[in-house]
């Protein structure tokens, strides 16, 4: 039996992944900010078949409220397993370019506090000896662009992050994923037009989260096709990169 913490727990990835995880008869210790939704999804997997579920409301910038939470976890769970590391907001770029204080809510949202987050549970699994970290970030953080280039300055602080975490603990036995989804419709990107092959389903992606969290991959793009278009972007030569729109 897993015994799995999800930071987020309400975001529409983080649910889908959770149920999988239910399906397989994991104990799940559900963390979010909203205490009437975490019930509901509660209520949802222990109908799928989780052996446990326990909530827990916090708010992740909320520093001091990372290490009780953790030690809930712990006591609920009995140890942890698995991490995974899914809340976030999707800024309006054009609002922190003339509001710096919601700039800096934005990167401590995306960035700081998954980070924080990261550390906590990273040194948790290295004094344990074994665990698996899984962190969502965001193809945004490849390479920062105009339409989006605060939540990519942030994603891409959280990539760069994992990367030093997982070469520190790379011969502790704590593994590290990382994992850059595209295009995903769920409600934090209501507001986009998602016709076309790009946009993907909550589901799908979760079930490309639990196969590379139970592999042995440290960074997956998903859909996998990502991999390659941002492979693309991330070469285009800066002084034609600036004459793009994107």
């Amino acid at each position: 039996m897993k015994r799995i913490v999800i930071i987020g727990a309400t975001s529409a990835i983080a649910h889908a992944a959770a149920r999988l995880w239910a399906g397989q008869g994991a104990a799940l210790f559900l963390v979010g900010r909203n205490p009437g939704r975490l019930e509901a999804n509660a209520a949802d997997l222990r109908v799928r078949g989780a052996a446990s579920v326990v909530v827990h409301a916090m708010d992740a910038t909320d520093d001091a409220a990372h290490a009780p939470m953790l030690a809930a976890a712990i006591a609920a769970l009995g140890g942890i397993d698995v991490a995974l590391i899914a809340h976030g907001t999707l800024p309006d770029q054009r609002q922190c370019e003339t509001d710096l204080v919601r700039l800096r809510a934005e990167i401590d949202t995306n960035g700081v506090s998954v980070c924080l987050l990261s550390q906590l549970f990273a040194n948790q699994f290295a004094g344990q000896g074994g665990g698996t970290l899984a962190v969502i970030g965001s193809v945004a953080g490849d390479r920062g662009r105009q339409s989006n280039y605060v939540y990519g300055a942030a994603k891409g602080m959280v990539a760069r992050f994992l990367e030093g975490l997982r070469n520190r603990l790379a011969k502790s036995g704590v593994r590290v994923l990382l994992i850059k989804p595209g295009f995903v419709d769920t409600p934090m990107t209501a507001a986009f037009d998602k016709k076309g092959l790009l946009w993907a389903q909550p589901e799908a992606v979760a079930a490309g989260m639990l196969k590379a969290i139970a592999g042995g991959k440290d960074v997956v793009y998903l859909p996998g096709f990502w991999r390659v278009i941002m492979l693309v972007i991330r070469h285009v030569p800066e002084r034609l990169f600036k004459r793009l729109s994107l």
